[in-house]
């Protein structure tokens, strides 16, 4: 095994693991505020088809990275309605919305199979980028692998010091008790689900801009799911995501460098690693109430209409 083998392996795995901190970063903040949305996955495959048909429509990157956003706030907003107005159940709610993200990015996508887009360009780094090993595993990347981060140590700064932090965390906590000292509950919950989708949206772009600069139906390939998990791997802590998105990541690509490595495992083994690990962290995790609930929003999944 070379260094080009393991430079490349790493870099793959910061890629793998960029939809995965953005996306879960944006659920991390809604539930903190104590709405589960589980629509993630089919919000990120309406953000890629809206990325990418952008994209390929205007030949700009950056709007079709905002319209990515821009879906996937909408889609969220839909969830927001029918969990926050209505009162619907969120579990329910969030498993339809990933069906109707599912279908509509299906729909919507079929005029763009086949055809692909120029791949986001990475940023330059004069001299760091050319430093041996170290260069292209810290400086050679695009931007979307540097502002997911920044998003992480922006959400982490908000939620532990920032007063906007401590409110969401009331809400997310007794929702009841922060509207009685006169905190907009719902209005609030509101938009930290449009941030959720947005988010979602965001990484769904990467995958069809970044990753793959290309539409396939399905693309996002369960990371929804995977984005689900970590915020619970997390224990609901933001810096805690980049640990576990990287390793899930890592988990990801390893089926596509195994051969290299001369790994003697099957390919299908491999493929389904990514999942296997989801399972098996999070039988660990819950194994022990204590750790599970620790960071655990106490309004988490319930509704809550103001008198």
């Amino acid at each position: 095994m070379n260094a080009s083998l393991i430079i490349a392996f790493l870099a793959s795995t910061v890629g793998a693991a960029t939809p995965l901190i953005l996306a879960a970063t944006g659920e991390l903040v809604v539930e903190r505020a104590g709405v589960l949305n589980l629509g993630v996955e089919g919000m990120l495959l309406v953000g890629a088809v809206a990325g990418f048909g952008v994209t390929f429509a205007t030949g700009h990157v950056l709007s079709g990275l905002l319209c990515a956003m821009l879906a996937g706030l909408l889609v969220a907003l839909i969830f927001g309605f029918l969990t926050l107005t209505l009162q619907t159940n969120q579990v329910a709610t969030g498993l339809a919305l990933t069906l109707f993200g599912v279908g509509l990015s299906a729909f919507a996508g079929s005029q763009y199979v086949g055809k692909s887009v120029a791949p986001l360009s990475h940023l330059a780094f004069p001299v760091l980028s050319d430093i041996p090993f170290v260069g292209p595993l810290l400086f050679q990347f695009d931007g979307m692998v540097y502002l997911s981060l920044a998003m992480v140590l922006l959400v982490d700064l908000t939620l532990q010091r920032t007063r906007l932090g401590l409110i969401i965390r009331a809400i997310g906590e007794s929702p009841a008790n922060a509207h009685a000292i006169g905190y907009p509950v719902v209005l609030l919950r509101y938009v930290m689900v449009a941030f959720g989708g947005a988010m979602a949206g965001l990484a769904g772009a990467y995958l069809s801009l970044g990753l793959t600069p290309m539409w396939v139906e399905g693309m996002s390939a369960g990371r929804g799911w995977i984005a689900l998990a970590l915020v619970v791997f997390a224990t609901w802590k933001p810096l805690r995501l980049v640990l576990g998105a990287y390793l899930f990541g890592g988990v990801t690509v390893l089926q596509f460098h195994g051969q290299g490595f001369g790994l003697p495992i099957p390919s299908e083994f491999l493929s389904m690693l990514p999942y296997l690990a989801t399972i098996i962290v999070l039988v660990v995790i819950c194994r022990d109430p204590k750790t599970i609930l620790l960071n655990k929003p106490m309004s988490l999944g319930q509704s809550y209409r103001a008198d």
